[in-house]
Order: C-alpha cells, then sequence, then structure tokens
C-alpha cells in the first residue's frame, strides 16, 4: 500500500506541472524544478530509515551538489533550444551532458 500511495502522490506533482505548463510554462518549470520531488524523497527515506539523520546528510548533500549536474542540462537545453534544434537532438544533448556530470558528481562524492 505504501508504494501506491507514494507513486500515486509522486506522479500528482508531475501531472500537475505538465497541466500547469500548457498554460503558465514559466510557473510550470519553475514547479517541476522545485525540491518537490527532493521533499517527497527526504519523506519516504526519513520513515523507512527511522530517522537515521546520516543517512538524511548523505542524501541531502548528493542533492545538494546533484544541482550542478541539473543546472548544466538545462543550460544545454536552453542553447539547443536557442539554435532551434529538434528535441530529440535537445534532449540528447542534455542528458549527454547532464550524465557526464553526474558520473563526476559520483567520483567526487565517493
Amino acid at each position: 500500500m505504501d508504494f501506491v500511495l507514494k507513486l500515486l502522490l509522486s506522479n500528482a506533482v508531475i501531472i500537475l506541472s505538465v497541466q500547469l505548463g500548457k498554460k503558465i510554462p514559466a510557473l510550470a518549470g519553475l514547479i517541476a524544478t522545485m525540491p518537490l520531488a527532493g521533499l517527497i524523497v527526504l519523506i519516504w527515506l526519513y520513515t523507512e530509515k527511522k530517522g537515521d539523520f546520516g543517512f538524511m546528510m548523505l542524501y541531502t548533500q548528493g542533492a545538494l551538489w546533484g544541482i550542478i549536474p541539473s543546472i548544466a542540462f538545462y543550460l544545454t537545453a536552453l542553447f539547443c533550444f536557442s539554435r532551434h534544434l529538434s528535441l530529440p537532438v535537445v534532449l540528447s544533448a542534455s542528458f549527454a551532458v547532464w550524465f557526464v556530470g553526474a558520473l563526476i558528481h559520483q567520483r567526487l562524492l565517493h
């Protein structure tokens, strides 16, 4: 039951962002990049790890440093869109840059 509840709540955030994006794209972008996913994960981990603050610190540190690859993703997407590249090219380039950043992130944190 917990899994289904988590799935429903997490998907509700995504669906809300998509629906809002049809009317107010900038606000939807803000909501999509808010730490809502991080908040949801923090709550789920906290309840499952029974308040293990050491674990929560490590998660929060990873999330904080994970912002850098995410910024690189969006900067790449913005650059590609400004060049009028197709969505598959934009997503491929952006995820490639994010992936390299994620590899560096993991190397530095471990």
